[in-house]
């Protein structure tokens, strides 16, 4: 029995080809500042119009730079989460054109994540 040879090149199909729209633009950010209560975190909007936010217990932290975080090339949110004794923390940033659904979720994985002790 012989297998028939294969073409060479790229098969594919004209559906997988279609074009997808994406979703652009940084949109609200009260998608990500909502999901804080004064309860649990702080939050400080300082001269630029940046917002801070950190847990109470000071291991949580999150940054939002309309203009881009100072000293960073186009830094526009930034997260971090401060290890303990054993484990190291860790932490991620968004562009200033990442939308804001992307980084709101996240920040709910990392809410939804953490533990009262």
């Amino acid at each position: 029995m012989t297998a028939a040879p294969q073409r060479p090149g790229l098969s594919t199909t004209v559906e997988a080809l279609r074009l997808r729209e994406w979703l652009l633009g940084p949109g609200q950010a009260t998608l990500v500042l909502d999901q804080f209560s004064a309860d649990d975190f702080h939050l400080v909007v300082d001269d630029r119009a940046d917002v801070n936010v950190n847990s109470k217990d000071g291991r949580f932290y999150l940054g939002w730079f309309p203009l881009g975080r100072p000293g960073t090339d186009g830094e526009g949110w930034k997260i971090a989460v401060t290890g303990t004794a054993k484990v190291r923390g860790y932490q991620m940033s968004f562009d200033t054109q990442t939308p804001a659904d992307v980084v709101a979720a996240a920040v709910t994985r990392v809410l939804e994540t953490s533990q009262r002790l």
